[in-house]
């Protein structure tokens, strides 16, 4: 029977308790990095070949959206992908509303690519991406003299009218690379010099991505500048693993006693390497093999080895480097011995899904002390239990849950996963060859 408010089919994870993990192992490819690759290649001159492509919904959403604004795209067939770019200008009117699916980011940043095109266009996604405020990059795409509609609360459909951007020096109230990079977009098409300030330093995948497409953007502490008007080259993109998908297995090797693991070519960016940073001042057993470039992004091999992990206070500058793992995090945290303490995370509560209150209501309902805080929560480590926990149609929400079955007393029923094909396809593959005892219940 089918979700009558989904067309995708009702997933449920069951995950049996205990067990350790072992092996190699090498997570889909970097979700924003595949985001990023069809957006500018397809906005380039000439072709760019892509490798390592996350096969996921939320990047295959991205990669229809451009089919169906003109842009020629081959595959994708086993990560790779063939984009014959149309040049800065050469979108064309898609007539019909794009929908991005559960893509929060290729909503963000395309309202950016739209805002300087000669049309307007409508983006529009499933139900949780409909219920999620997107007034952060309509509020600066205003300023940048664009009219953005969107419905009441801010929320999704939002038309895009293009037009002829004006450049704007912002000021990010809130650290957010989704929002740094829609400015940056809507720069592209601005005469004069566009800039962005952020609070905190935010993923940079953007600004690597468009000096590797040779166009000159600056970075002078959080400020990054472009002036618009160039072009783009294009060129040939190697992916790596996804450092926020390998963060379920850091965070599961540390946890399971007699745990060893080698997750294989992972970005290792300092604008995302904060899950590492946060595990290894919990006392996480982490190590970095064969460090190297791949084009403009640094890669490692990273061996996880089981830990005593220890509570602690997460410092404010790790924050913004780890915003997408706190809530695989947080499964650490409830393993640790002592408290640990989250705040300056805000943003955590406009995801998918409120993430601060879902991962607490769903600690709390394993046994575990956790306290929601307006930015960010109070876990006391403790003893997991069983039981079942809603994922409020959260992918990563998902994943987490599943990863502190290792640690539980009985199994834990995880509902509606469905959306974890969003940035990981082959996750219950993968987590069955590492180790974790987990079963899919199609309803």
């Amino acid at each position: 029977m089918l979700n009558t408010n989904n067309p995708q089919p009702l997933i449920h994870y069951i995950v049996q308790p205990g067990g350790k993990l072992c092996g190699s192992l090498r997570v889909p490819g970097d979700k924003s990095i595949s985001h990023r690759s069809i957006m500018l290649g397809s906005i380039a001159e000439g072709t760019t070949t892509v490798s390592g492509f996350l096969e996921g919904d939320d990047a295959l959403a991205t990669l229809q959206a451009f089919r169906e604004m003109g842009v020629d795209i081959e595959g994708p067939e086993d990560g790779h992908v063939i984009i014959h770019g149309v040049g800065l200008r050469g979108l064309k009117n898609p007539n019909k509303p794009l929908n991005v699916g559960n893509a929060g980011t290729a909503m963000r940043l395309l309202a950016g690519l739209l805002a300087g095109q000669a049309f307007n266009t409508t983006l529009t996604g499933d139900r949780s991406l409909c219920k999620r405020p997107m007034n952060r990059v309509a509020k600066p795409l205003k300023e940048m003299g664009i009219r953005v509609d969107t419905t009441e609360g801010g929320r999704p459909p939002m038309t895009i009218h293009g037009g002829k951007p004006q450049a704007i020096h912002y000021q990010v109230p809130m650290a957010s690379a989704q929002v740094k990079s829609c400015v940056l977009f809507a720069g592209l098409y601005a005469d004069g010099q566009t800039s962005v300030t952020e609070p905190e330093p935010t993923r940079d995948h953007t600004e690597r991505m468009l000096r590797g497409f040779g166009y000159e953007v600056t970075s002078v502490g959080n400020k990054t500048i472009l002036s618009g008007d160039g072009k783009l080259q294009g060129m040939t993109i190697d992916i790596p693993a996804d450092i926020s998908s390998a963060a379920f297995f850091m965070v599961a090797a540390c946890i399971a006693p007699d745990s060893r693991i080698l997750l294989k070519h992972v970005g290792i960016n300092p604008t995302r390497d904060g899950v590492i940073k946060i595990l290894c001042l919990m006392g996480a057993n982490i190590k970095l093999w064969n460090k190297r470039m791949v084009g403009d992004e640094p890669v490692a091999d990273i061996e996880v080895v089981s830990s005593t992990l220890q509570g602690i206070e997460i410092p404010q500058e790790l924050v913004p480097l780890a915003i997408d793992e706190f809530p695989v995090l947080f499964i650490a945290a409830a393993c640790a011995k002592g408290t640990t303490i989250l705040t300056g995370a805000k943003e955590l509560r406009v995801k998918e899904s409120d993430r601060i209150q879902v991962m607490a209501d769903g600690l709390k309902s394993l046994g575990i002390n956790a306290q929601a805080t307006d930015d960010g929560m109070i876990i006391e480590g403790g003893t997991l239990l069983g039981g079942e926990v809603e994922t409020h149609d959260d992918h990563r929400i998902a994943m987490s849950f599943t990863v502190a079955a290792l640690r539980a007393s009985s199994p834990i029923i995880v509902n509606n996963c469905s959306h974890v094909s969003t940035s990981f396809p082959g996750f219950v593959d993968l987590a069955k060859q590492a180790g974790i005892d987990i079963e899919q219940q199609i309803v």
